[in-house]
């Protein structure tokens, strides 16, 4: 035993006669020991042992452990202390690093075994005291690195995350039908002036997002279009002790020191007495949890969390970015493993060849399902000019495109079959000088991330070529292990395929510089072979020329199939939408669903569950001029921003349709976001409030814009960043713009909310004035019209409207000729109730 005087020691080694041993020796010096052991002339795992002995009262105590050293993110870090049989009341130990630890302790006689997991990389400094007094060497310093994967500490733990925003939303009560070109701003109760979030909620009432006071007093919620006032403004929040965001008054029920793996665990949190603030769980652990919210209702929530392995987690639960109290708390979960298996496999993207103006440029992709003849591709320049693509078909779905582009600058590649876009497209092409790159560059499309089949070939598409070079892994993990073939391909494009021999649900994780691409990971639903559903076939289904409102009806034919029919309709705004099925003979049914707003829809139909073929069918409902790969967005914003002050970037949607326009913002902080209509699409301007970076996706009918998402870097003073990612967003039902032309304001009323009354609704005499009022309080904006006809079918001539106040009309008439007279009353594009009206004279 080296020693600081190895004379007398004496390790002494008794047989415990039960497969261990014990090792005995008498320290007669303060100071590091090493322990060297060995079996059969070979040093066991971890010799040599280093221990600290120090001589306290009387007393030796020793501190010894691969934890007293370091160790690693995510995992437990232990180390054992020894002192005087019965003397270990009087020991005392502490851990301090960068995050909270609770440091587990178990006594035994004259031994102590310390653990604590530490959740971030960084110095720990271990305190030990025995009788008040630090023994020898403490603190210790513990060095904590990033996991052995080389991931930092996110990796080495896996981290999932929930955030509920309705329990910070304050509702105005005012009836707004669009919230572009509205500001908002609070005066806070100290004088301070900040930007705020507009939202609209369920009921169309405009409401504050992320309204979390700090102190009591008066707020003042200043809403402005075009720079004037709206109807009502200032809105004035009393806000007093009970209107505080409490942390401490929301009450918790349900597992949160113990809970079961791949088992729903079910926490109930009642915020009602708590405040404005917002709500949010987050679990981190050795492996990722499923968590969703179950029900909502008076600020009242259940949250059903499942953790996919069993092991130690860390379960956070924050209101108004403040812990509960308890929180975080250190969760055992228990259970049997998932069995999951993981596959993975990496390549090395090069950086792809600048391409100059002129010069043939080529891409190639493989997209199973599809029939060559209904393939489009078309390039479009940064002037808005759009060229066809020369596309070749060639084996097993494999495509290549080509096209010669006439300017530098960056290109926007669409992809199409039967005229709606295949899964991935638009794709951004930079001719000339290519972009900065980034993971979030990186785009996947196919249908492999979307669905897939046991015993076959899942294909999807990968495009590289705008994010750089890079180590770009792909992972699939599930029930069995997979099969992945990577297909290299030039240009930045790559195909991957994989294969599973069992069905169940499956996580496709794409990593770029070992960071997640958006989106990733892509959970897919591998299903048995499809068998007999491959047998069915749909009927008398229009994918073109469909309206809102009006139903669309179709049949499907089992053709000798047996099984149970379901079929849901995934609508542009996210949400899912089932169809009515009706049995009208045998092995034959009759399918309907009624869209409810424009845009590409797409309808799921299976059988036992499983897909038939060519589902999911894509529907487009309204024009077809609606065209993500004619929108382009621009601006600085989209790069750089700074803290508290707008950060400005335009979404032009000149020549692309009227759709359904939404950015997203993901990042540190919560950002106020409001848009203005302009002459070329629309201006978004977003204030984030703390330093970081901010992902800002833009969608077009639900589709990424080539180029999309983007990210931004914040620089500046301002808050503490949270410590999960925010989200904010807004979603803007476009006006159809051409380009160049000067934009129109749009009007957005509900005619079905216009009151009309007076006896000029019923009868009528000659030459004698007749009145009436409409009131238009509570219908939004629009244009009223109000006419009138005589029996011979001419317009009256004198009909008048006159403007009492800011929503009510009154309108007087005289007729000249006996008979039936029709009065129409519309505002915006509608009939009001009870129009036309038919008046006898």
């Amino acid at each position: 035993m080296p020693a600081p005087d190895a004379d007398g020691l004496g390790p002494e080694i008794k047989d415990n006669t039960d497969g261990s041993i014990c090792v005995q020796y008498h320290p007669n010096k303060s100071g590091r020991h090493e322990v060297q052991m060995c079996y059969e002339g070979c040093a066991v795992e971890g010799s040599p042992f280093s221990c600290m002995v120090d001589n306290i009262d009387g007393s030796y105590v020793t501190a010894f452990g691969a934890g007293l050293v370091g160790g690693m993110s995510g995992q437990m870090v232990s180390f054992t202390v020894t002192a005087k049989q019965g003397s270990l009341s009087k020991l005392d130990v502490k851990v301090d690093g960068p995050t909270k630890t609770d440091i587990t302790r178990k006594d035994h006689g004259d031994k102590c075994d310390i653990s604590f997991l530490p959740m971030t990389p960084g110095i720990y400094n271990i305190i030990v005291k025995y009788n008040g007094k630090e023994m020898k060497g403490s603190p210790f310093v513990s060095k904590v690195s990033v996991h052995d994967n080389g991931m930092p500490s996110g990796e080495g733990r896996k981290r999932s995350q929930l955030s509920l925003g309705n329990s910070s939303e304050y509702s105005l009560k005012v009836l707004e039908t669009n919230v572009v070109d509205l500001v908002a701003s609070v005066k806070l109760p100290s004088g301070a002036i900040e930007p705020c979030l507009l939202k609209k909620d369920s009921e169309g009432h405009l409401c504050v997002g992320s309204f979390a006071p700090k102190s009591t007093g008066d707020y003042a919620i200043h809403i402005s279009r075009d720079e004037k006032p709206i109807k009502g403004s200032p809105f004035h929040i009393k806000v007093g002790d009970k209107e505080l965001a409490h942390a401490s008054k929301v009450k918790v029920s349900g597992p949160t020191t113990k809970a079961k793996a791949n088992e729903p665990n079910i926490l109930e949190l009642d915020c009602s007495d708590a405040g404005y603030g917002g709500l949010s769980v987050v679990i981190e652990g050795p492996h990722r949890s499923e968590i969703e919210c179950k029900h909502y209702e008076n600020r009242k929530y259940k949250i059903s969390y499942s953790p996919h392995e069993p092991g130690i987690y860390i379960l956070n639960l924050r209101f108004a970015d403040d812990h509960l109290p308890g929180s975080p708390f250190l969760l055992q979960v228990e259970g049997e493993p998932s069995g999951r298996i993981r596959e993975t496999v990496t390549k090395t993207m090069e950086q792809a060849e600048p391409v100059k103006k002129n010069q043939n440029c080529e891409f190639y992709l493989q997209i199973p399902g599809t029939n060559p003849f209904d393939m489009e591709a078309s390039v479009t320049d940064p002037d808005g000019s759009t060229e066809l693509c020369e596309i070749m078909d060639e084996e097993d779905f494999h495509y290549r495109m080509m096209f010669t582009p006439q300017m530098e600058g960056t290109h926007t590649l669409s992809i199409k079959h039967k005229g709606l876009h295949i899964s991935g497209s638009p794709f951004v092409y930079s001719v000339g000088q290519l972009s900065s790159g980034g993971t979030h560059k990186v785009q996947v499309g196919g249908p492999g991330v979307e669905k897939g089949e046991v015993g076959f070939s899942n294909v999807f598409n990968i495009y590289t070529r705008e994010a750089g070079a890079g180590e770009l892994s792909v992972a699939v993990e599930g029930p069995s292990d997979a099969l992945i073939k990577l297909e290299e391909r030039p240009h930045g494009f790559l195909g991957v395929s994989y294969k599973v021999k069992v069905a169940g649900m499956y996580d496709i994780h794409i990593k770029f510089n070992d960071g997640h691409i958006p989106g990733s990971p892509f959970r897919v639903h591998i299903s048995p072979d499809s068998g007999v559903a491959r047998n069915v076939t749909v009927h008398s289904l229009k994918d073109r020329g469909l309206q809102v409102d009006k139903a669309s009806t179709f049949t499907v034919s089992y053709n000798g199939a047996k099984g149970t029919l379901n079929a849901c309709v995934r609508t542009p705004s996210g949400s899912h939408e089932d169809c009515f099925v009706q049995e009208m003979d045998d092995g034959l049914y009759g399918l309907r669903f009624i869209p409810k707003e424009n845009g590409v829809h797409y309808l799921d139909i299976k059988l036992n569950d499983h897909h038939i073929p060519d589902s999911p069918f894509a529907i487009m409902v309204g024009s077809m001029a609606a065209d993500p790969a004619m929108v382009l967005a621009h601006g600085d914003g989209l790069e750089r921003g700074s803290c508290g002050i707008k950060n400005k970037f335009v979404v032009r949607t000149a020549g692309a349709g009227s759709s359904f326009l939404a950015v997203f913002i993901e990042g540190p902080s919560k950002c106020a976001l409001s848009c203005r209509e302009v002459d070329e699409g629309y201006e978004f301007s977003y204030t984030p409030f703390a330093p970081g970076k901010y992902l800002i996706t833009v969608k077009y009918g639900n589709i990424n814009i080539a180029g999309s998402p983007y990210q931004s870097e914040v620089t500046g003073s301002g808050r503490k960043p949270s410590p999960l990612n925010e989200t904010t967003s807004m979603v803007v039902e476009t006006v159809e713009k051409r380009p160049g032309a000067k934009s129109l304001r749009r009007f957005r009323g509900d005619a079905s909310k216009v009151n009309v009354r007076g006896p000029g609704l019923k009868k009528a005499r000659c030459n004698q004035t007749q009145t009436f009022t409409i009131d238009v309080k509570d219908a939004g904006h629009a244009m009223l019209c109000v006419g009138m006809v005589a029996p011979n079918g001419l317009p009256e001539p004198e009909l008048m409207v006159k403007k009492n106040n800011p929503t009510q009309y009154t309108v007087s008439y005289k007729v000249v000729e006996a008979g039936e007279h029709t009065l129409c009353i519309r505002f915006g594009d509608e009939e009001v109730p009870g129009s036309p009206f038919s008046i006898a004279t």
